[in-house]
């Protein structure tokens, strides 16, 4: 083989391993606001069970639930964090449209299980790419 052919092939070589990162950017204006390796999984709750009486939905009471939510590690541009505060919106830098909230203490996702400390981006406001 040629020094040539040798180059052509390595380079299919690394195309094919490189890996595909999902990137959740802002709906509104399109600003970047996290990517997939920030993503902090967490394992399913016990769904609608885990919730208070008063905060069930009744409907579909076997369902599993996608979860509506990403948490995420606190990042640079969520000024509410920077400041200090406890629990608080967690806004857009560019256009300062709300993209989820913050909490030091935790909260519960949608499929029922905590997160602590949570730092939560609502997917109905980010596109993922």
């Amino acid at each position: 083989m040629s020094e040539l052919e040798l180059d052509d092939s390595m380079m299919e070589e690394s195309e094919s391993k490189e890996v595909q990162v999902v990137i959740y950017r802002c709906r509104k204006c399109r600003r970047m606001v996290a990517s997939d390796d920030l993503v902090v999984p967490h394992e399913r709750g016990g769904g609608q069970s885990s919730f208070k009486w008063k905060k069930r939905s009744h409907n579909g009471q076997g369902e599993a639930i996608e979860c509506n939510s990403l948490f995420v590690e606190p990042m640079k541009w969520m000024e509410a964090v920077e400041d200090g505060c406890v629990g608080d919106k967690l806004q857009c830098i560019g256009c300062k449209t709300k993209l989820g909230s913050f909490n030091w203490a935790g909260m519960q996702c949608n499929c029922g299980a905590w997160v602590t400390p949570a730092f939560q981006i609502h997917k109905s406001r980010v596109d993922i790419c």
